[in-house]
């Protein structure tokens, strides 16, 4: 009896998974208004950044004959302020600053509250404990209220407004990634870094912390929402960024004399700061869905 050889036919095999096919980038495809999200902050930040450089008008340029002119009635497409300076040109030097303090204090205050929820959750016992009390304690304090109350005492300057927002948003990351951090720590991969001698802060850099990355981009996302906040907070009550340098709080500011004979000077940067907010809040909402992969069974 003869064998027989049966062909089966090659079967193609699946591409590689790369970023642009990835289930974590389906999921947050998926998520309509992070789409949107994420969309609107790449155009306000390409905006900011080289919008300046294309209008006709500077955010310092005085145009006195021009005072008061609403949105779309002339040279200047969104009208102009009580001393004739382009609204337009002033929103996006404004959204500069304000975008720019929200990303620097998102950095800082993510690097602090990384650094401090890294350490208390690895080691716990009366390190661990003494550090998230000392959270505690300053989540004890409102944080717009330590803010005015700082903010009142120093010389206002973007550099001084970063550190201050910084200083004031770092808790609420630090809880999150010490919660992280200690149910990490017992896992298998953990363990063995252990057993096979490696040190405490390869442990917690190498090991740890990078499978803390999801909660932590997400808490980054929503830190910048607030940087923007609680800049226009304090800017629109005068203790943050002053004139003649533009933030979306200080237009704010100095439009509340105007609100009925000219609203838009409020609307303008109040729609600014709104669509600014929203918009990280829904890639933050993306980005918890999208780093979950308990969705995909949803």
């Amino acid at each position: 009896m003869s064998s027989q050889t049966i062909a089966t036919p090659d079967l193609p095999l699946a591409p590689p998974p790369t970023f642009w096919n990835s289930p974590g980038l389906r999921r947050f495809r998926r998520h309509k208004l992070a789409v949107f999200g994420a969309a609107a902050i790449i155009v306000m930040t390409l905006a900011c950044i080289f919008g300046p450089m294309l209008l006709p008008y500077s955010d310092t340029f005085i145009d006195i004959r021009q005072r008061f002119a609403p949105p779309f009635s002339g040279p200047h497409v969104l009208g102009t302020d009580p001393l004739g300076r382009d609204i337009l040109a002033r929103l996006l030097m404004a959204g500069r600053i304000s975008l720019a303090v929200g990303f620097s204090a998102m950095l800082i205050s993510m690097a602090i509250g990384v650094c401090i929820g890294l350490i208390a959750g690895f080691y716990e016992g009366v390190i661990g404990s003494a550090l998230m009390r000392f959270v505690d304690a300053m989540l004890c304090f409102p944080s717009i209220f330590l803010l005015l109350a700082i903010s009142a005492l120093i010389e206002p300057s973007v550099p001084s407004i970063v550190l201050l927002i910084a200083m004031t948003s770092w808790m609420e990351v630090a809880r999150v990634v010490e919660a992280q951090i200690r149910s990490l720590r017992t896992r298998d991969f953990a363990v063995a870094a252990v057993s096979m001698g490696s040190s405490n802060t390869r442990i917690m850099f190498r090991e740890l912390l990078p499978n803390a990355v999801a909660p932590i981009v997400v808490a980054a996302t929503l830190n910048v929402a607030h940087a923007i906040l609680a800049e226009s907070y304090i800017s629109f009550l005068g203790y943050g960024i002053q004139p003649p340098t533009p933030s979306w709080g200080n237009m704010l500011e100095n439009a509340q004399s105007y609100l009925t004979s000219a609203p838009w000077l409020a609307i303008l940067p109040g729609a600014a700061i709104t669509l600014a907010v929203t918009s990280f809040n829904f890639v933050g909402d993306g980005l918890r869905d999208a780093l979950d992969p308990r969705m995909d069974s949803h």
